[in-house]
């Protein structure tokens, strides 16, 4: 047994006191004269022995009442797990997780209500002067200094659920970084979750220094469908068309959902509907057709009717239906007739043509589709902005000229991971092969000719091997390529082995060269995702927009307002972030009154999983140093305190002194030995 406050044992002294009272008889006696003691000798010594029992029972009772009065102010305990640190200060990290999949109910509520009566539970275990940080999901810098129990329990009541998910890895890196500024003091990090499997994948790093306990609260498992992602089939979306959007369902749960209503709405209005069954743990997608979109901003929502968990049953997502796709043509000082036919044939293509020395390199990054043809040799600032171009996400088309500088369009070429043309050759040949499966040409032929009329070459630039995958257009009788794209980053380039030129080959009146171009064109873009995540989206990228210090951009849904850090680079702006957003929903990027884009947010489908960590992964996940505590019928309080500071025995000596004081008043009340009649003589 040890004591926190030794120096109270000195008050043992003070037991002399009913020891010299009990020696010293400050009674005064009255003394009464009889005629003869002859009689009474006997009966007073029988009653003195007996007197004499009850003085020394009273006696006890008062020494062991006030032993163990002074004992309590000595506050005993038995040492426990953590008792070598008792009597100094604490500090004291704990975790509340307030993520959606504590919405869960159990039988004393919600999980996040249960938590956070945990959380004050354990503050309660600690003395009055330790301090306490308060730690959600959120990561708030509110929350990174240590407060008061009273300061930390205010904070606790204020802790609501939140859209965000964290690691068991990033909480406790969390809780660490705190912790380690406080020198001297006894460090302890408490977790209260219901640790579902997502929040860890492998070993937990943890400091050696600070007790780290975990508590799990329990829930039922619930059955749960999600929607996942959704992606749109068409890169480039214009007015009026069809439009395909691809939902992907997750069912969750280990059991079969059996048809689970969803609904697509567009501008608040209802596109598609449909109804689904899903077996259990399996992943399933489905294509949604609708039309009629107007041009500009499109915000979507597919939408489930799945109960009980409900919070994962919306998916945002945004993109623009353009009233026009601009198109760049760059040429060597003479329009190309042929690709001016060809995009003023559709009125949605707005086509500009340019010589290759008036390039806007600025408004490059702005532009899905940039086309080259006839230049002889391309310029090294051109080359480069081009190469930025597309490894952005741009769409490059290259036709080689007539007399062109080969050696000039390897230097241009080679860098961007694209084939390029290495000699001329004379001979005549056809296209053999087109590719059916590439992007450009894959579900676009109803019916396809077992015989087609393919183009014919009379002379053609013999195409070097690039060395990476390529997607070929069309091949030559041969076996070489006559059209292809090589990818560069978000970007393509496609490179023709013929300039546009009749003397060369039929390609440019040929029935191929439009829909080939168009497809090429719709495939290309570098429109804004559909959707962000909460969390791990921290960094959006936009094309460039100049700013300056009276005109912001900021990020608006309703009556919220968030301001992002605004930085350039070479042909984007970058939005930073920082943890700013924590609501799901359709936010629009103003510059002042102006809309730039509509971007919708998403929460992280972590959470969607309503698996638990059983005690074995933890075990397995976590130190051997790691406490996992259970509350069960026994208070929370009370088992942290035992863990960190022993059994303490105060209140059992309150208890003990308070029934000796009672035996004492018993004793003194009731207790007369010897009490006898004496019968006088007659």
């Amino acid at each position: 047994m040890r004591f926190i406050y030794p120096a109270f044992l000195f008050a043992l002294l003070t037991l002399a006191i009913p020891v010299i009272i009990h020696l010293f008889n400050f009674r005064k006696f009255q003394k009464v004269n009889f005629s003869n003691v002859q009689f009474l000798k006997e009966i007073q010594e029988q009653q003195a022995s007996r007197r004499n029992l009850k003085e020394r029972l009273i006696l006890t009772a008062r020494l062991l009442a006030l032993f163990f009065l002074v004992l309590a102010f000595t506050r005993p305990y038995l040492p426990g797990q953590n008792a070598n640190n008792t009597g100094r200060q604490n500090a004291v990290s704990i975790f509340v997780d307030n993520s959606y999949s504590m919405e869960t109910l159990n039988r004393e509520g919600s999980l996040l209500d249960d938590a956070k009566q945990k959380a004050k539970e354990i503050a309660s275990a600690y003395s009055i002067n330790d301090r306490f940080q308060l730690l959600t999901q959120d990561f708030e810098g509110k929350h990174q200094r240590l407060l008061s129990r009273d300061e930390f329990n205010d904070a606790v009541d204020q802790v609501k659920i939140s859209a965000q998910s964290r690691t068991l890895q990033q909480i406790i890196n969390r809780q660490q970084n705190l912790l380690v500024t406080q020198p001297g003091a006894i460090k302890s990090a408490y977790i209260i979750s219901d640790l579902q499997k997502n929040m860890a994948s492998k070993s937990l790093k943890t400091d050696t220094s600070i007790a780290i306990s975990l508590i799990q609260l329990k829930a039922g498992k619930l059955p749960n469908v999600a929607v996942d992602s959704v992606w749109l089939l068409s890169a480039v979306h214009r007015p009026g068309e069809n439009e395909k959007l691809v939902v992907r369902l997750h069912n969750y749960a280990d059991e079969k959902a059996d048809k689970v209503p969803l609904k697509v709405t567009i501008n608040g209005a209802q596109k598609a509907l449909g109804s689904y069954t899903i077996p259990a743990r399996v992943v399933q997608t489905d294509t949604l057709a609708f039309m009629g979109l107007q041009a500009g901003w499109q915000q979507g929502l597919v939408e489930l009717q799945d109960n009980p968990v409900t919070f994962d049953n919306q998916f945002y997502f945004s993109f623009n239906v353009s009233a026009q796709m601009p198109v760049l043509l760059i040429d060597g000082g003479t329009p190309n007739p042929y690709l001016k036919a060809v995009f003023a044939s559709d009125p949605f293509f707005a086509a500009q043509r340019v010589p290759d020395g008036n390039v806007d390199y600025e408004g490059l990054n702005s532009l899905p589709i940039v086309v080259i043809s006839d230049i002889k040799a391309i310029s090294t600032g051109l080359a480069q902005q081009l190469k930025t171009y597309v490894a952005k996400g741009g769409t490059l088309v290259v036709f080689p000229a007539a007399d062109a500088d080969l050696a000039n369009y390897r230097a241009f070429l080679q860098p961007m991971n694209a084939a390029w043309p290495e000699k001329l050759l004379t001979e005549a040949t056809k296209v053999s092969t087109l590719n059916r499966q590439s992007p450009v040409f894959k579900n676009v032929f109803e019916n396809f000719p077992e015989n087609p009329d393919l183009p014919v070459v009379k002379k053609y630039y013999q195409l070097s091997d690039a060395g990476a995958r390529s997607d070929n257009l069309m091949k030559l009788s041969g076996g070489q390529t006559f059209w292809a794209g090589y990818n560069l980053g978000r970007g393509k380039v496609y490179v023709a082995a013929v300039p546009l030129d009749e003397a060369y080959s039929n390609l440019p009146r040929h029935a191929l060269f439009v829909p080939t171009l168009f497809r090429i064109a719709l495939l290309s873009g570098h429109d804004l995702p559909l959707f962000y995540t909460l969390g791990q989206d921290e960094t959006l990228e936009i094309p460039p927009v100049q700013v300056t210090e009276k005109q912001l951009l900021k990020l608006v849904k309703g009556d919220q307002s968030t301001i992002p850090d605004v930085r350039q680079q070479e042909g984007s702006t970058m939005l930073y972030l920082s943890d700013q957003l924590h609501e799901t929903g359709i936010y629009t990027l103003k510059k002042q009154d102006s809309t730039l884009a509509t971007l919708a947010f998403n929460d992280n489908r972590s959470e969607s999983d309503m698996s638990y960590l059983s005690q074995a992964n933890l075990k397995q996940l976590m130190p051997a140093s790691t406490a996992l505590l259970t509350g069960g019928n026994t208070s929370l309080k009370g088992i942290v305190a035992e863990t960190n500071f022993g059994t303490q025995l105060w209140k059992l000596c309150i208890i003990l002194a308070l029934i000796f004081l009672a035996a004492e008043i018993l004793l003194i009340r009731y207790f007369n030995p010897g009490k006898q009649a004496v019968k006088q003589p007659v």
